[in-house]
């Protein structure tokens, strides 16, 4: 018999305030799709790192077809032929999707066979992307892509994915799915890490199951449900959801015949929108990514004030050319859609985070009450347990999910009028979701209006009164959930709606 494509053994990575891996053993087949299931903050994307090289283990043993290695450093990694697309992106802003690629790449490739490469690949794919943009031109879902492109560019042995699919959407998720069905009958091994349970059970044949850094089971998904997997991973079926029938009150936001032109050459212009959120409601917006969310976002939160004052009006005042502070003072809280520089400062801890969107421990003085940061980051970090080492842990210290929890913590405990949340529960775990969710629906029973951005149906339909859809830079006339379907969501996603057929919500 073949030997095992990738074999770890007693792994155990240590942090200060943490044990990430504790002894954990883990063994993957040539040609086998193996998933690793867990909690955010169970130690996943740290032992993925160490097969990628980009972490040492301070203990345990990794063999490679037999072999064993250590693996110092990236490139070593994938000289092995390891890929690893990471989570949490590893690009550089101000270089081209092309430039990107390229770095991780064999240099007798010029940058021109590069360019071809990616736009075959994308091409192939299903994944649609300009070679020549500049990665700050791109939105989460468009940056997803590129890391899956430039992994797959390196043919390579062992492909690590973690959280591939948080920001695609289901069309391209299965095309996606053909690639990695391909890739595994040519005899490429697969890593995959995702909180989609459904995902796992369809693409995996093993599943190793992780819990506070230990290994607490081994199963085949494929012969589980999505209940027995969610016992196995957090030791409880998550809550089913409270959805009432809203019971709506004044309008909120109103968007009037919003017209941006893109503020970049890559962005995309805003035609025409029409919205209106009211208090009670959850509104959601669907859309494949890059279809002018960025934009109208920017455009809602205070980011981009080209608009005319009354084009975006909060509770009947016009706020187009108001910045973020100001809206803020209005009741208006947002949740951007990239955690680690927009939502949060990486290096900063989680109690000073909060004066990103929040001044109330700001003394009249100027003085930063920093006891008073303190009580209220350990509230958001208690009510939505967020594992981490405590108040003054740096942002990029937590896993993605925690991060997030913290994030959409801070914004909801600040008591909003107006929630937007992007993403709400990007690579989060099956009951922090849940848990995020139940939040919001409770926010909004409570009076408070929220919009919600986001490229998850099946999320979308869970959390929301009514729907539109993006598509570029166009809004959808709203539907109701109750009458909306997943393929008509699905056709709207293409810009194919009529006006006149379809009833106002």
């Amino acid at each position: 018999m073949a030997p095992a494509r990738l074999q770890l053994t007693n792994i155990t990575k240590r942090y200060p305030a943490v044990v990430a891996n504790n002894g954990v053993s883990l063994t993957v087949q040539p040609g086998e799709a193996h998933a690793v299931l867990g909690e955010n903050g169970a130690g996943k994307s740290t032992l993925m790192k160490i097969i990628y090289g980009s972490v040492k283990p301070d203990e345990g043993t990794v063999l490679f077809d037999g072999q064993p290695v250590t693996i110092r450093n990236p490139q070593e990694a994938r000289a092995l032929g390891i890929s690893m697309v990471f989570q949490h992106f590893s690009l550089f802003d101000t270089l081209t999707v092309a430039e990107n690629v390229w770095l991780g790449l064999d240099k007798s490739l010029t940058l021109a066979e590069v360019t071809q490469r990616v736009t075959a690949k994308a091409s192939a794919y299903g994944l649609d992307i300009d070679p020549q943009r500049p990665v700050h031109t791109l939105s989460v879902g468009e940056m997803q892509r590129v890391e899956i492109i430039r992994a797959l560019l390196t043919n390579p042995k062992l492909l690590i994915l973690d959280e591939p699919t948080s920001v695609l959407t289901p069309q391209a998720v299965e095309k996606l799915f053909v690639v990695l069905k391909q890739l595994v009958s040519e005899g490429c091994s697969i890593l995959y890490i995702s909180h989609k349970l459904h995902e796992i059970r369809e693409l995996c044949t093993a599943c190793t199951v992780l819990r506070g850094g230990k290994l607490t089971g081994v199963c085949n998904p494929s012969q589980e449900s999505n209940a027995s997997l969610s016992r196995l991973m957090i030791g409880a079926e998550p809550p089913a959801l409270q959805h009432r029938e809203a019971q709506t009150g004044a309008t909120v936001l109103a968007v009037n015949d919003l017209r941006l032109p893109r503020s970049d050459p890559f962005g995309v212009d805003l035609d025409g929108i029409q919205l209106e959120v009211r208090a009670g409601e959850v509104v959601g917006i669907a859309g494949v990514s890059g279809n002018g969310q960025r934009e109208l976002l920017y455009a809602l939160s205070g980011e981009d004030v080209r608009a005319a004052p009354g084009m975006v009006q909060v509770f009947g005042q016009p706020v187009g050319q108001l910045g973020p502070q100001q809206r803020r003072a209005l009741g208006v809280h947002f949740v951007p859609e990239e955690r680690l520089g927009r939502g949060a400062v990486p290096t900063v801890g989680l109690a000073h985070n909060l004066m990103l969107t929040r001044s109330d421990a700001i003394a009249a003085s100027g003085w930063i009450q920093v006891g008073k940061l303190h009580t209220q980051a350990l509230g958001i970090i208690d009510r939505f347990k967020v594992k981490t080492g405590g108040p003054n842990a740096a942002a990029k210290s937590l896993s993605g999910g925690n991060l997030q929890k913290f994030i959409v913590g801070r914004e909801i405990d600040a008591k909003p009028k107006l929630l937007i949340v992007s993403q709400p529960t990007w690579g989060v775990d099956v009951g922090a979701a849940a848990q995020i969710r139940g939040e919001i629906l409770a926010l909004r029973d409570a009076g408070c209006a929220v919009l919600v951005v986001s490229e998850e149906l099946d999320e979308l339909f869970e959390l929301c009164d009514r729907l539109h859809v993006v598509a570029k830079g166009r809004l959808s006339p709203s539907v109701a959930r109750a009458q909306a379907t997943v393929a008509q969501i699905g056709e709207w996603m293409s810009g194919l709606w009529n006006d006149a057929g379809v009833e106002h919500a």
